[in-house]
C-alpha cells in the first residue's frame, strides 16, 4: 500500500528533469537567436523595400500602407518561426490565421474592392489630378486621388467622391 521512494527513483527523476531543462534551454536559446537574426533581416528587407518604392516614385500615401503591410507580414512569419522552434504546434496558428483572413475579407469585401481600385490607380496612374474624367455616371476634374476614393470637381463646382 505504501510507495517506497528509492534513491534510484530520485536519481532517475533528477536526470530526466535535468535533460528536459537542457533541452528546453537549447530550444529557447535557438529561438532567441532566430528572433535576433530574423529581426535584423526584417529590418533590412523593410529598408530595401522602402528604397524600391521611392525609386519607383510610388505615391506617399500608398508607400506607408505597403511598408506597414510588408512589415506586419514579415513579423508574423518571424513569430511563427520562433514559436515553431520552441516546439509549439503551428497547424492551429495557421488555421486561425486563415480563418481570420477569410472573415476579414468577407466583412470588408466592398471596401477591399475600392482599396484595390485605389491602389491600382495610384500605382499605374491612368488618371492624374487635373484631368477631366467620367466615371460611374459622373463627370468632373480630378481633384485628388486617394486609396479608397477619387475626389472630383464637377463643372458646376460640386465635390463628388467616386
Amino acid at each position: 500500500m505504501f510507495l517506497m521512494i528509492t534513491s534510484e527513483m530520485v536519481n532517475e527523476f533528477i536526470a530526466k528533469a535535468l535533460n528536459s531543462c537542457i533541452d528546453l534551454g537549447g530550444r529557447i536559446l535557438a529561438a532567441l537567436i532566430i528572433f535576433i537574426i530574423g529581426k535584423l533581416i526584417v529590418n533590412w528587407i523593410n529598408r530595401l523595400f522602402a528604397k524600391m518604392l521611392e525609386r519607383r516614385k510610388v505615391d506617399a500615401s500608398i508607400q506607408s500602407f505597403l511598408k506597414s503591410i510588408v512589415n506586419i507580414t514579415l513579423l508574423v512569419l518571424l513569430f511563427l518561426a520562433v514559436i515553431g522552434k520552441l516546439g509549439i504546434e503551428l497547424t492551429s496558428f495557421a488555421a486561425l490565421l486563415a480563418s481570420a483572413g477569410v472573415a476579414v475579407g468577407m466583412a470588408l469585401s466592398g471596401n477591399l474592392q475600392n482599396f484595390a481600385g485605389g491602389v491600382m490607380i495610384l500605382l499605374f496612374r491612368p488618371i492624374k489630378a487635373g484631368e477631366y474624367i467620367e466615371a460611374q455616371g459622373v463627370a468632373g476634374s480630378v481633384k485628388e486621388i486617394q486609396i479608397f476614393h477619387t475626389v472630383l470637381t464637377t463643372p458646376d463646382n460640386q465635390t463628388i467622391y467616386v
